[in-house]
């Protein structure tokens, strides 16, 4: 069984579970409505035989009653989650046949000046980010973005390979994360409100006058009531109230400040729960998975049930957006009760909160990798190593080394493989080629590699190592009109950006791998050889090793007279019967085919 039947079976099982489940709520609703109605029955005639027994009555008919609705809403609940499970494998199915688009793109982590992001295909639709997002909280998939955008040290690259080799097999229990996180959306912007209130200082706990006003408030309102019930008019029972009056109105801004700062993160509070909870009832072989369950689950209190109570003290908060509530506040100062206990909450676990953020957007971070392997079987965790020329001071040592590499975001039936390996420093190919033989594809798809391996992650390859490396293209420069600035003048001061990248790489600590593609097109062909070579020879004065696709064959004299450190490839094109065949391999030497005449003349241009 292949793995898109495999998810297309368990899909179908979870619709058929949800279906199920729908009718038996359907059948049963009739039950609750019929054990409504005989309960109401049964105590009215009951009061017309002795009041007391109605009212034990009622009271035991009611509990009986909400534990019925809770079993009841509880069967609406698990049909609910069929069907995310059933709609989550549905899209791995898609996402097999690589669509992507029942996952979150991360378009909102594309940044333009990044070094690779924008070239590599990192963020937006069809990219890198949703091809592997399985994160359903705003603080996962900024993790996950995180580790596409800054590449891991060793140790970390380490951990996260082993977290990914445990977490790939355990398909249901990733995708029972995944559906419990479904169950809402979160706001970043909530988030960050709520971690600003963690500083706040504290308007009750501390306040003696505060807190003993909102403790005794329910009684001396009773007192006040029973008073006006049986010995004074209701003016009087308005005055006794003046106290009240006087506290709501003294903190009545400062508690909407704070309601202001967790209001709306209640939800999301509610929903982190449950996520926390599902990574505290797994057990873990590995150290750094076990070390983020341990986090979020002590001898104390767990996670899941501290952020639930939080969530709970917000939603009783929040009472302040109902009408009713003022007679709350009068009857027993709501708003000071709950704020209290939001601030003792925060005196326990102001400083627990963050690392618990912490553990599960890291893990929701991880289980997008394993999906994203598991999607992948044949690929490969490659080998990272310690840069062995930087340690040893020697010059031609292979730092990149890669068998049958491709293009992780082509489909497999698309997609062809090279073989590739080249030392990163004082080190250039340059890949010839005519219009649409691929050069743009292979420099794409060693970039990306990269980033994968230094991210965690497995590579579209049969074998993989690696030095670390920083990862800087100039592919897709554009024009910017908000800065009157050309593609031409965009694309040199991209390059300005890389050559210092370059200059800087021994103070980063990481020497700079750059992809370049048709550098200096945006002028003439005589300035853009020129610039080109000018461009090559200081690249390899300043120890930078790379690809660069060009059209300018004549670039590949450069080899030649490099003592080594240029090296030519190409990437061919055959013509048989006016039809072009291309089989994307990268070969040694310079281009000899040519194809844009027969092109243009398709395109109906005579030539």
């Amino acid at each position: 069984m292949t793995i898109k039947d495999s998810y297309q079976q368990r899909a179908n099982g979870f619709s058929a579970e949800a279906t199920a489940l729908r009718s038996k709520y359907d059948r049963y609703s009739w039950v609750r409505l019929g054990v409504f109605v005989f309960g109401i029955a049964i105590v009215a005639l009951l009061f017309t035989v002795q009041w007391a027994v109605a009212i034990v009555s009622a009271l035991l008919f009611l509990g009986g009653f909400y534990r019925l609705m809770q079993w009841h809403l509880g069967i609406q609940a698990a049909a609910d989650h069929a069907e995310r499970l059933a709609a989550i494998n549905e899209a791995e199915a898609r996402a097999v046949e690589h669509d992507f688009s029942g996952f979150a793109n991360g378009a909102r982590f594309l940044q333009h000046d990044h070094p690779n992001a924008l070239d590599l295909d990192l963020f937006g639709p069809h990219s890198m980010f949703q091809a592997c997002c399985r994160a359903t909280t705003s603080i996962g998939q900024e993790r996950l973005a995180d580790y596409l955008l800054e590449p891991a040290d060793l140790q970390t690259i380490a951990q996260r390979q082993n977290a990914v080799s445990e977490l790939k097999p355990l398909l249901d229990w990733r995708q029972e994360l995944q559906a419990r996180g479904l169950e809402t959306t979160d706001d970043p912007a909530n988030l960050d409100l709520l971690k600003a209130w963690l500083n706040d200082p504290d308007l009750v706990r501390g306040n003696r006058l505060l807190t003993l006003a909102s403790q005794l408030a329910p009684w001396y309102f009773l007192a006040c009531f029973a008073m006006w019930i049986t010995l004074v008019p209701w003016p009087v029972f308005v005055l006794l109230l003046t106290p009240i009056f006087l506290v709501l109105r003294k903190t009545n801004e400062h508690v909407g400040k704070i309601h202001l700062r967790t209001a709306y993160a209640e939800a999301s509070l509610a929903a982190y729960a449950r996520l926390m909870e599902v990574i505290e009832n797994q057990s873990f072989e590995t150290g750094f998975l076990t070390e983020l369950r341990n986090k979020l689950k002590d001898n104390e209190m767990s996670s899941s049930t501290a952020v639930a109570q939080l969530s709970y003290i917000i939603r009783q908060l929040n009472m302040r957006f109902n009408f009713f509530a003022i007679f709350l506040n009068i009857g027993s100062l709501w708003d000071l009760r709950y704020v209290l206990r939001l601030e003792k909450w925060r005196a326990v676990n102001k400083d627990k909160l963050p690392a618990w953020f912490e553990a599960l957007r890291e893990m929701e971070a991880l289980c997008s990798l394993a999906a994203l392997w598991y999607n992948n079987p044949d690929w490969v965790l490659p080998v990272l190593r310690q840069n062995v020329g930087e340690v040893q001071n020697l010059a031609n040592v292979e730092q990149l080394l890669a068998k049958e590499l491709g293009h992780p975001l082509i489909h497999p039936a698309k997609r062809r493989t090279n073989d590739f390996s080249m030392q990163t420093r004082g080190h250039i190919k340059l890949v010839t080629g005519s219009n649409m033989a691929g050069k743009s594809t292979f420099l794409r798809t060693v970039g990306l590699n990269v980033v994968l391996a230094q991210a965690g992650a497995p590579v579209c390859a049969s074998t993989c190592s690696l030095s670390p490396m920083r990862v800087y293209t100039s592919m897709r420069t554009q024009d910017d009109l908000s800065e009157s600035t050309s593609s031409f003048y965009a694309e040199l001061k991209r390059l300005k950006v890389i050559i210092e990248a370059v200059k800087n790489a021994d103070n980063q600590g990481l020497p700079v791998f750059f992809l370049l593609d048709e550098i200096l097109k945006g002028t003439n062909s005589v300035d853009r050889h020129t610039g080109s070579a000018a461009l090559i020879q200081q690249l390899i004065r300043l120890r930078g090793g790379g690809i660069i696709a060009t059209h300018d064959l004549e670039l590949g004299r450069m080899e030649a007279e490099s003592g080594g450190s240029v090296e030519n490839l190409c990437m061919e094109v055959e013509i048989r019967d006016s039809q072009l065949f291309f089989d994307y391999k990268i070969k040694p030497g310079v281009s000899k085919s040519f194809n844009a005449t027969l092109l243009m003349r398709q395109m109906g241009i005579e030539v």
